[in-house]
């Protein structure tokens, strides 16, 4: 039998599947250091949430209200095209939301990748960072701590755009007259992380 005849004898390979060939491309941007973004679908019991991380940290969890195909997007503009489906890369952050939301942790020990805030924003962002499980702050008191005592208002928009909610606290920032303010995710998610952190605020 020549080589022909045992080529046409054999079974047909089996085509591979789609999950093969997006792991062995996974593999191939590893290894090519071709993988920018990483990122994966967790559910969480606020919905699925999108996490996006990069070798400098997290960079971003989007809640479900927000298509998959616009974040991707506009990673892809801001960070890098090179974004691909990796959940191995966000075992970490998977891990620790795991234990945050059973009550088995109080404090992230997340790297964070701050590229998606600049300026102001940054700076309230960063001293939202700073504000610990089972307390609230305020509007202002986060504009304070940036530099910028009257600048409540641009505080709240730049709360309203966090691009790491719950790891980045927003949910802890109230208004100083006892509402609970607005929330990138919702009020019913907002006094969910708030209830589960002992720390909704007194209605007057």
């Amino acid at each position: 039998m020549n080589e022909l005849e045992r080529r046409l004898a054999s079974p047909p390979a089996r085509p591979p599947r789609l999950d093969e060939l997006t792991a062995r491309l996974r593999l191939r941007a590893e290894r090519d250091g071709l993988l920018d973004v990483a990122y994966a679908i967790l559910d969480s019991p606020l919905g699925p949430l999108t996490v996006l991380v990069t070798p400098a940290g997290l960079l971003r969890i989007s809640y479900q209200d927000e298509s998959l195909e616009a974040t991707l997007q506009e990673t892809a503009d801001r960070v890098s095209p090179r974004v691909l489906e990796a959940p191995e890369r966000t075992d970490e952050v998977r891990r620790e939301l795991e234990e945050y939301f059973e009550g088995r942790r109080r404090t992230f020990d997340l790297a964070l990748d701050w590229r998606l805030v600049r300026g102001f924003a940054a700076q309230v962002l960063r001293a939202t960072a700073r504000v610990p499980f089972g307390d609230v702050t305020t509007y202002q008191a986060v504009a304070t701590a940036a530099g910028s005592p009257r600048g409540y208002r641009a505080a709240g928009n730049a709360l309203g755009s966090n691009p790491i909610p719950i790891v980045v606290p927003c949910h802890r920032v109230v208004h100083s007259g006892g509402g609970l303010g607005g929330y990138t995710g919702g009020l019913s998610r907002k006094e969910f992380l708030l209830a589960l952190e002992g720390a909704l605020p007194k209605r007057r």
